[in-house]
């Protein structure tokens, strides 16, 4: 089933030298821009992240230092990236919690500030693990019927995130056609930063996704806990997590 979409739509996959959004750095990122006519674009490219890719990363997508030596840096690509998401829905492959906050943390160090919060997000993981309970390689030989070659690459898992979410359209009636449904339904939690560190209650009020204050409201905690904040400032929390819990702060102290 083709998409059906209102907007463009950015598949994407990051090969990155590590997990830790705030320390490793993106060495490859692959995209195909969708767009409602069903005309794709894409495009595959390799970036310096100025550290040494550790040889566990490098086991997983098979890149190295020396394939990356010559290769532009991510400052120097981030703004044509963010013209290619502009305007775009983003789907991915465990991109709510990993890529997305990874490639905004990138955007940001780069001095580009995109503001990722006015995009839909669909996370084709969330939906096979709905639906099925397993991984992309699983995932794309249950609904594509094909063995996933090459595994970990930037291009191979973006072309199959694309279309596994089509065939999951076409497997199941109950999913409707619609990004705005299908960003809702990969959502796991309604996130107020992107690393889902601070999240919507009930009630729609910021809590604490995270840590001895878990569940307690933001706003509660900056006012019983002030030292609180300094704390996560100066933390190895992500720049977008600490920009949100600013703009909260700032919040309750123009309140008070």
């Amino acid at each position: 089933m083709e998409l059906n979409l209102k907007k463009p739509l950015v598949f994407f996959d990051l090969e990155t030298t590590g997990l830790n959004i705030t320390t490793d750095k993106i060495v490859e990122i692959s995209y195909i821009k969708v767009y409602p006519n069903g005309t794709e674009e894409s495009k595959t490219l390799r970036v310096n992240p100025g550290m040494h890719i550790p040889e566990q990363s490098t086991a997983v997508h098979h890149i190295t230092d020396e394939d990356v030596k010559d290769c532009p840096t991510f400052k120097q690509v981030a703004r044509d990236l963010a013209a290619v998401f502009e305007g775009c829905d983003v789907a991915g492959f465990n991109s709510n919690r990993f890529d997305i906050p990874m490639l905004q943390e990138e955007f940001l160090n780069a001095g580009v500030n995109f503001d990722f919060s006015r995009r839909k997000f669909v996370d084709v993981q969330t939906i096979f693990h709905k639906m099925e309970q397993r991984n992309l390689v699983a995932a794309y030989k249950f609904y594509c019927g094909k063995d996933l070659e090459g595994a970990h690459s930037a291009d191979a898992d973006t072309r199959a995130t694309y279309e596994v979410l089509k065939a999951q359209l076409d497997k199941y009636p109950t999913l409707q056609n619609e990004v705005e449904f299908l960003s809702a339904f990969s959502s796991q939690t309604r996130n107020v930063d992107l690393a889902g560190r601070f999240v919507f209650n009930d009630k729609g009020v910021e809590v604490f996704n995270f840590g001895k204050y878990k569940g307690v409201t933001v706003e509660e905690v900056l006012m019983k806990d002030s030292g609180y904040y300094g704390w996560m400032m100066k933390g190895d929390f992500p720049q977008d997590t600490k920009n949100v819990l600013t703009k909260i702060f700032m919040r309750v102290r123009s309140n008070n």
